[in-house]
């Protein structure tokens, strides 16, 4: 059983365990505690526990779907690969509510998004030209799809006033981005030619 497969079935777990309970605020990153009270294992916990299925079926899914490829296009960098990035997505995730809310003791999250979204990226500069489908429905080059999901995270984020952290799939993402360009350089050749084609 690899990596990828483990930290989808514990999350599932976690997740499923903890769905309903009162207590599952005590998993939340919570950046007022996190300060105050210096309960710093919400920046990892949260990441393990859902609002409901269907957040937790659509974060399973994307990091099944691309974490198994990513996992082992990276696999020769031991703990550096996928574990590292998986854990540094969810850091990099939980950075903005850190600074943005330390001081507002009702702002809460939960969820893997931050680390998902660093799977996803990692996936998109390794294989820039693969065929992702938009909605499930609509085809287009990995590419593409990694710049339109800047451009709607950044736009999301600039509104506000929704209850998705746009900010955490932003950080989770450049942590993607980073990972494959520090320890996969041959990626960026691949990825600038066919963000090239893609332009021309």
């Amino acid at each position: 059983m690899n990596v990828v497969t483990l930290v989808v079935l514990g999350t599932v777990l976690v997740s499923w365990q903890l769905m309903e309970r009162p207590d599952k605020s005590k998993w939340m990153l919570v950046p007022f505690r996190c300060h105050t009270h210096k309960e710093w294992h919400r920046v990892i916990t949260h990441a393990f526990v859902h609002a409901d299925w269907m957040h937790l079926a659509f974060n399973m899914f994307v990091l099944y779907e691309f974490g198994r490829v990513v996992n082992t296009e990276l696999a020769g960098l031991g703990w550096m690969g996928f574990p590292a990035l998986y854990v540094a997505g969810i850091v990099a995730g939980a950075i903005p509510a850190l600074q943005k809310h330390k001081h507002n003791p009702s702002y809460a999250s939960l969820g893997a998004s931050g680390a998902v979204s660093a799977v996803l990226l990692a996936f998109i500069v390794l294989h820039p030209t693969h065929t992702l489908l938009l909605f499930f429905v609509i085809p287009m080059p990995a590419v593409l799809a990694g710049m339109l999901f800047f451009w709607y995270e950044s736009r999301m984020q600039q509104r506000g006033r929704t209850r998705i952290a746009h900010d955490a799939h932003l950080g989770g993402a450049l942590v993607g981005v980073a990972w494959v360009v520090l320890f996969v350089p041959s990626a960026v050749p691949r990825f600038i030619q066919a963000l090239q084609g893609l332009l021309s």
